[in-house]
């Protein structure tokens, strides 16, 4: 087999990687899609949400369980992913909306403790940020991220039971379809 021939395979299989991992995210975009669209509607099969314990910026340790009776709003993040700290100022102004009406998001970083505080301190972040690596990389697959996407967010309900998965950027406007229904009392 020639060089041109070796070449020429390469680059088609290379073409054909390429062309179905675009089909792969756009039949995952196409269900993404008609989750959203259901948002308003209460999920037929849910899922309780995982437990877990992890520390926050300054060290202390928190359990999911402490927003028990709150609508979570739970962001897997890093402070090197472009998404995730776009999506970052619609969380700060989903907090101040709506917290008093039972709101909880919670930020918890696959990343380093110190640069997650001077990003958050950066920012302005209004709710609690968790830290983790090795240990939050296990909590998002607890959560249902197999991939490791980020960012990746969950959206459950009062009863702790998970109600939405938003792989990739949430925007503020697709928070406020997911937790409308949830808040109500």
């Amino acid at each position: 087999m020639s060089i041109k021939q070796t070449l020429f395979l390469i680059v088609l299989g290379l073409a054909s990687a390429v062309a179905g991992f675009m089909l792969y995210q756009a039949n995952k975009s196409d269900t993404q899609e008609a989750t959203e669209s259901q948002a308003q509607k209460p999920a037929a099969n849910t899922t309780r949400r995982p437990d877990f314990k992890l520390a926050d910026v300054d060290g202390v340790e928190h359990s999911i369980s402490e927003w028990d009776g709150k609508v979570i709003i739970l962001n897997f993040w890093a402070t090197w992913c472009p998404p995730c700290r776009r999506e970052m100022p619609a969380f700060i102004k989903l907090q101040e909306q709506y917290g008093e009406q039972g709101l909880q998001i919670i930020g918890l970083a696959i990343d380093q403790v110190d640069l997650v505080e001077a990003f958050a301190d950066n920012v302005g972040v209004n709710y609690p940020i968790l830290v983790g690596e090795n240990d939050a990389i296990k909590i998002t697959e607890d959560y249902g991220n197999r991939y490791g996407q980020l960012p990746y967010t969950v959206f459950i309900d009062r009863q702790g039971n998970i109600r939405h998965i938003k792989h990739g950027e949430v925007t503020y406007d697709q928070a406020v379809t997911f937790i409308t229904p949830l808040l109500k009392p």
